[in-house]
């Protein structure tokens, strides 16, 4: 096989982000009663989190804003949608959604037996923008730590995707060459992008069978494909 390593992302397309995060805005809702004031629907709580915990991070995977920006005025920002002015429950709500949503364990569908098959042929190696802290946590409730050889985080790195040092840094630690390596990921800035700059080929995870026109090596929307293409 030309591939020894493949390098996977992890929220979004090992770890259920979207559900694990529905889980913990639920929890979060109930406990401190938002309904209370003035968030009438959890479903309206849910989209606007959604809404701008997704530009936030698009701002921070581009390199516009720092993490403290996301972690500080994530909640802030929800808040403020529905007029409540109140700093030391976007505070508490911050801090409790970090320490909760990690520990929640639903992976993307056929994760686990993708994982299997793949662990006993490859080299298997976690990339990821998402906060040192608490990446090994979602592995270790996920189940999956066991699997991967390495986790590169993009602090441990220096470097976040799409830039081409993470892979670099990645793929020196692990022992192998760019042309030895797959990436896997649900981003086509960030993962795909980020591995094209660093020749490194791709399988693009498209659960939601998005149109675009990005060059990709291999495209899937399940996980279970990558025993056909590995």
């Amino acid at each position: 096989m030309k591939y020894k390593c493949i390098l996977f992302d992890l929220d979004h397309t090992l770890w259920d982000f979207e559900t694990n995060s529905a889980l913990t805005l639920a929890d979060l809702y109930e406990t401190h009663q938002l309904q209370k004031r003035g968030i009438n629907e959890f479903a309206d709580f849910k989209k606007v989190f959604s809404s701008i915990n997704t530009d936030l991070w698009n701002r921070y995977d581009a390199g516009l804003i720092n993490r403290d920006e996301i972690r500080f005025h994530r909640f802030k920002n929800i808040l403020a949608h529905f007029n409540i002015a109140d700093e030391k429950l976007s505070m508490t709500l911050s801090d409790e959604y970090v320490l909760q949503s990690p520990k929640k364990s639903a992976l993307m569908p056929h994760a686990i037996e993708s994982l299997e098959y793949l662990a006993d042929r490859y080299h298997l190696t976690i990339v990821t923008n998402g906060f040192e802290e608490i990446q090994g946590t979602k592995l270790a409730s996920s189940g999956i730590t066991h699997y991967f050889k390495n986790v590169v985080t993009s602090a441990k790195a220096g470097y976040k995707k799409p830039a081409r040092e993470i892979f670099d840094f990645a793929l020196a630690e692990s022992g192998f060459t760019h042309q030895q390596a797959i990436m896997i990921g649900d981003n086509l800035q960030t993962d795909i992008g980020g591995a094209r700059n660093a020749n490194v080929d791709t399988i693009y995870f498209n659960p939601d069978r998005l149109v675009h026109t990005e060059t990709v090596t291999h495209e899937i929307y399940d996980l279970k494909q990558l025993i056909g293409i590995l």
